[in-house]
């Protein structure tokens, strides 16, 4: 099967420890969390009284960048982008900037820029500027590291290590490890060294080990109470792309499909201790090498087109492909199980707004996943793939 996220094998722990590029977690204030959006919320829970009201957030989005603004009871506000990825800041309504206290910037894809325009109007607001680094957790964002131009910065370590939960709140600023969050029991412990466990074995890795973690796995059907614990972060990020029929129809169906239920436990040590423990620099390069083979067999692809350079500047999360015809590409490659996303179910209410980027790249645009653990092959599959239905040959 084809890997959607990093999986441990032997590889994982290959390769220098310390990567080329700076990292997220270089900044002097740390705290782990359960997950991407669960960082979302406790930096939106450390916020000042001052500043809790609004939050600022791009149209283009996930539903789990928005729920941790809710379940912070919180407003959210919506922006559009321009054809950069970055917000259109000259077109956010100086009422509506009066009522924010936060903005939510991304790293779209893992394109790391640089938000020195961002950084200086939320400045002359006094807007705390919190920097989404989930697609990004490894970049030089211009003239400053990834994760070093916001007040705050959030990263989801699922995306780029082998763990079956974990997400990262950092800051240059100020301390955030004041936040307490709650030890998980022993059976939520056991399960993430089974889920860690059965992700590898579902992708045939660690090699020479695939049948021994057969029989321990098959162990896992009598668990029956491990079974009732939480689901992991992979399996809860992916919801929306699995289940992309079902819609969203309210801010309760969204939240509850969010899975924002442990957003104040601590990870899981298995996932504390993988991600102190692997090597960076693999991940960096094969994510490197990987971009730039899809970029290269989808170049002149038909009824498609690459938006943006190549990324040596970062370690991409996916090639973003706009597809003229996106919904039939889109179907045939998760048919097939392919690693591909695509956000096109946003938070109930977001706004259409005029010359926003966003509002077409949620039908159009098409992540295509490289990270580290995949093969070279399977990325040559994807790609054949992709050229075989916009050809109409698959």
């Amino acid at each position: 099967m084809t890997p959607r996220a990093p999986v441990l094998g032997w590889a994982s722990f290959a390769g220098a420890a310390r990567s080329s590029l700076p990292s997220v977690d270089q900044a002097p204030h740390r705290l782990l969390t359960t997950s991407g959006r669960a960082a979302i919320y406790q930096a939106l829970k450390s916020l000042p009284p001052s500043a809790r009201r609004a939050v600022l957030l791009p149209t283009y989005h996930c539903p789990t960048m928005v729920a941790p603004v809710v379940q912070a009871g919180l407003e959210p506000l919506f922006f559009g982008l321009d054809d950069k990825a970055l917000p259109r800041l000259e077109a956010i309504p100086e009422a509506v900037a009066a009522r924010a206290g936060a903005m939510v910037v991304a790293h779209y894809f893992g394109q790391a820029r640089s938000l020195a325009a961002v950084r200086a109007w939320c400045d002359e607001r006094a807007i705390v500027l919190v920097e989404d680094c989930s697609h990004c957790f490894f970049g030089q964002a211009g003239e400053r590291p990834v994760g070093h131009w916001g007040d705050l910065a959030t990263a989801s370590l699922t995306k780029f290590f082998p763990v079956p939960e974990a997400g990262l709140l950092v800051s240059t600023s100020r301390p955030v490890r004041h936040l307490a969050l709650a030890r998980q029991g022993l059976l939520p412990q056991i399960k993430g060294w089974v889920d860690v466990l059965e992700q590898a074995h579902q992708s045939g890795r660690p090699a020479g080990l695939h049948w021994a973690l057969g029989a321990v796995l098959a162990l896992k059907g009598r668990a029956g109470a491990a079974r009732a614990a939480p689901s992991s972060q992979n399996q809860a990020v992916d919801v929306f792309s699995v289940h992309h029929d079902a819609g969203i129809e309210s801010i309760a169906q969204a939240l509850a499909h969010c899975d924002m239920a442990r957003a104040d436990a601590k990870p899981l040590a298995v996932a504390r201790g993988l991600f102190s423990a692997l090597p960076r620099q693999r991940i960096v390069t094969r994510r490197q090498a990987h971009h730039l083979q899809l970029r290269q067999a989808l170049a002149d692809a038909p009824g498609a087109h690459l938006m943006f350079d190549g990324m040596a500047n970062a370690a991409p999360y996916a090639l973003p492909l706009w597809v003229d015809d996106a919904d039939r590409v889109y179907q045939g490659l998760r048919r097939q199980g392919l690693p591909v996303f695509r956000w096109d179910r946003v938070w109930p209410g977001t706004p259409a707004l005029p010359h926003d980027s966003g509002a077409p790249w949620r039908q159009h645009v098409l992540q295509l996943l490289c990270h580290q653990d995949l093969r070279s092959d399977e990325v040559a599959r994807t790609a054949d793939t992709v050229l075989k239905l916009l050809r109409g040959q698959a």
